[in-house]
């Protein structure tokens, strides 16, 4: 039967664009009548609707016959003195945009056939005659917006109450319905989207007249025409050629034009209400052409589809490398779908990247890139979530309490959980992931509260000793690999791993086969300084002044040989005590304000120095450019004081130490480029050129001394040339 449904309303279809439109509808009418439908089916409504839709163009001469037209006497109403106020509320203080009482008509429209369709399941004599769509007309020679709905539409008392009463929902009153069914309901309460009963007044924003053609798809039901200027007062009148459903005519205020102009309202229209359960369009063009796939079962969504709506979202035209269909209905009842993109524009320096997120309700935005829907560091992640029990206003633009904290809460614990079990999932994969997207882990670090810190913390990515360059690793891993009796974790902060590897601070680590987290980023800093530890595990650099842990505890060593020492080499170690507290109160006194004090180094190293107690670097550049000490012309900022520690037993030490009172002012320049050594070592010298000229003179004094030294007492004359004039020498 089907089948023959459908060749008869193609050959009607065919015949239709050669002969006139009277004749053409006389045959297609002819052509239904001849097909026979069982009585008493409640499919054969839908099957009429789906054949109509083969039908749907019509001539504007077709149009003109069956135009609207009052034939009743007008019976003129005025608004309540209180609905006078809650309209001039509406009208100019309810809603921050006028755009959105295309959102809001559409949402009625919707819930309109949704009604209709619900009631046909049980009622099989109610039928619109038309596919369940919404179109809209604009006009700009007329300066019209015209929105039509085949739905439920209303009877006089309907219109009266529903139009002529401020926040008096039908929808509000259609779903208390639905809930004394029960069961029976189905998913209904789900697809209709009214509540307050505010939305058609948005109309008034735009509109200096307001028409409201409506008929009920009750069999019998007569036409009916609602106007109003919103001024206070309106009038109904019986009406003729009205379609079941809905139609209103909004007549545009000179300022508002901009709403009959086709582009722009069709960009409205996929802002707001582009995946509306049903199809909306717009002079005679399908809008909403994509589908809401968080609606969907996982199992039903292709990778294609899945690629073009991430591009929709995101306005993207790559493909995503991570998603995410999340639906819970508890604590609230979230219905999402997330994206990961394979790049991002900050890492261009051309823009800061905006949220990705949009959030909805019943399938209508709310909020575009919503910025509290998720914490800032994970404006990244692209996609729609969809919350159906949101507290909204009346508005529809905020919510009425703390339900938006609450579902930002749980979602971000919820892509935490994501992306750490898409590391476990591919390695590789993932890797390549915080390669791009690092920074934002890492800001999320600094940022997020210390009940969520340690878990955003999981995602994070470092080399090690342990590994090669290039392979990297969870603090996880390195928790897991400690030596046995290791109280922290180490790490540090050098932009290389080269650095790194020939840093003094490592080589006590290197030698004792302790792992070192190497941190190449200059947020890095900012992110262990705000995570601080990871379990019962502290976090410590290795260039700290004073390190304590077992697998370093050197104490009970000393002791043990300081008892099997003779009385002569207590003496000994007694005097090489005394000249090493010598040389450091001259490193001291030779330094000056630049150090603090001057200890003697207990760290295993094979350099003549460290410096310890300084400031961070990054802290350091950010400080520099927050002074804007690093403009030109202008001094840096003051080197801050630093503890420098001495290896006695180097030969540099051992030798400045003896040419002192021979060549002082040799020396002194040496102790100095021996504590800028240690401060570039530290990776805390603002301005290596500030060594140069006494770098040449160590070099001129040093070649000088190896020259003498070689020639000892032979002393070369320099031989003179004479130069003839015009002659090159």
């Amino acid at each position: 039967m089907l089948r023959s449904l459908a060749r008869t309303a193609l050959t009607a279809r065919s015949r239709l664009t050669s002969v006139p439109a009277p004749a053409a509808r006389a045959y297609y009418s002819t052509a239904l009548r001849s097909t026979a439908i069982p009585a008493g089916r409640k499919s054969s409504n839908i099957i009429i609707n789906q054949i109509r839709t083969f039908t749907t163009e019509t001539t504007s001469a077709d149009q003109d016959e069956k135009e609207e037209k009052v034939v009743g006497e007008s019976k003129k109403k005025t608004f309540q003195a209180e609905t006078r106020k809650l309209l001039d509320i509406v009208t100019h203080s309810l809603y921050s945009e006028k755009e959105v009482f295309v959102r809001e008509l559409v949402s009625n429209a919707s819930d309109a056939l949704e009604k209709l369709r619900h009631s046909q399941l049980t009622d099989s004599t109610l039928d619109s005659g038309k596919p369940l769509e919404i179109h809209i007309t604009v006009d700009e020679a007329k300066n019209t917006f015209t929105i039509q709905d085949f739905g439920i539409g209303m009877t006089e008392e309907e219109a009266i109450s529903n139009l002529g009463t401020i926040a008096r929902s039908g929808s509000k009153a259609f779903l208390e319905t639905l809930n004394e069914e029960g069961a029976t309901a189905g998913t209904t309460k789900d697809k209709i989207i009214g509540q307050f009963g505010v939305g058609f007044y948005s109309a008034f924003m735009v509109g200096a007249e307001i028409k409201v053609y409506t008929r009920s798809a009750q069999p019998g039901s007569k036409g009916y025409c609602w106007t109003s200027d919103g001024s206070g007062s309106y009038e109904i009148a019986e009406a003729e050629n009205v379609a079941v459903g809905t139609k209103i005519v909004i007549t545009l205020r000179e300022e508002c034009r901009e709403y009959a102009n086709e582009s722009v309202v069709e960009g409205i229209i996929k802002k707001y209400s582009n995946f509306v359960g049903y199809p909306v369009h717009l002079n005679n063009k399908k809008i909403n052409a994509v589908q809401p796939l968080w609606t969907k079962d996982k199992s039903e969504i292709t990778e294609q589809e899945h690629i073009e709506f991430y591009r929709y979202v995101a306005g993207a035209w790559d493909n995503p490398q991570f998603k995410l269909i999340y639906k819970t209905d508890s604590p609230l009842a979230i219905s999402s779908l997330l994206y990961i993109p394979q790049r991002h524009m900050e890492v261009l320096g051309m823009h800061r990247e905006e949220p990705g997120v949009s959030l909805y309700s019943r399938k209508v935005m709310i909020q575009a890139k919503s910025k509290a829907l998720l914490p800032e560091w994970l404006r990244f992640v692209k996609g729609v979530v969809d919350c159906e029990d949101l507290p909204l206003n009346v508005s529809r633009e905020l919510l009425q309490d703390q339900s938006l904290s609450k579902l930002r809460q749980v979602l971000t614990g919820r892509i935490i959980k994501w992306l750490e079990s898409e590391s476990k999932a591919d390695a590789k994969v993932y890797n390549h992931f915080f390669e791009e997207f690092g920074n934002f882990i890492k800001e999320g670090v600094c940022t997020e509260n210390e009940s969520n810190r340690a878990n955003v913390a999981k995602l994070l990515r470092y080399e090690s000793s342990a590994g090669d360059s290039g392979e990297v690793f969870s603090l996880k891993d390195y928790v897991d690999r400690m030596k046995e009796g290791q109280e922290n974790i180490y790490y540090m902060c050098v932009p290389k791993r080269k650095f790194a590897e020939e840093s003094p601070y490592y080589e006590e680590f290197k030698e004792k086969g302790v792992e070192v987290l190497f941190l190449y980023d200059t947020v890095d800093e900012f992110v262990v300084n705000n995570l601080r530890q990871v379990g019962t595990h502290k976090l410590v650099s290795i260039d700290a002044a004073e390190i304590k842990d077992a697998i370093f505890d050197k104490t009970s060593k000393d002791d043990a040989e300081d008892s099997n020492t003779s009385e002569d080499d207590a003496l000994a170690k007694q005097e090489a005590k005394l000249e090493a507290e010598n040389i450091a109160d001259w490193f001291r006194q030779t330094l000056g304000m630049q150090v603090r004090k001057v200890e003697i180094s207990k760290r295993n190293m094979s350099y003549p120095a460290v410096v310890t107690e300084h400031d961070s670097p990054a802290v350091r550049k950010m400080m520099a450019m927050m002074s804007g000490a690093a403009k030109v012309g202008e001094s840096t900022l003051p080197p801050t004081p630093t503890n420098l520690e001495i290896n006695i037993n180097h030969p540099i030490i051992k030798k400045v130490w003896s040419v002192k009172s021979d060549n002082p002012e040799f020396a002194k320049q040496i102790a100095e480029q021996i504590y800028d050594n240690a401060l570039i070592a530290a990776g805390v010298l603002d301005d290596p050129r500030s060594m140069l000229k006494r770098l040449n003179n160590i070099m001129e004094a040093s070649l000088s001394a190896t020259a003498t030294s070689s020639s000892k007492d032979t002393i070369i004359q320099p031989t003179k040339i004479d130069v003839v004039e015009g002659e090159k020498v």
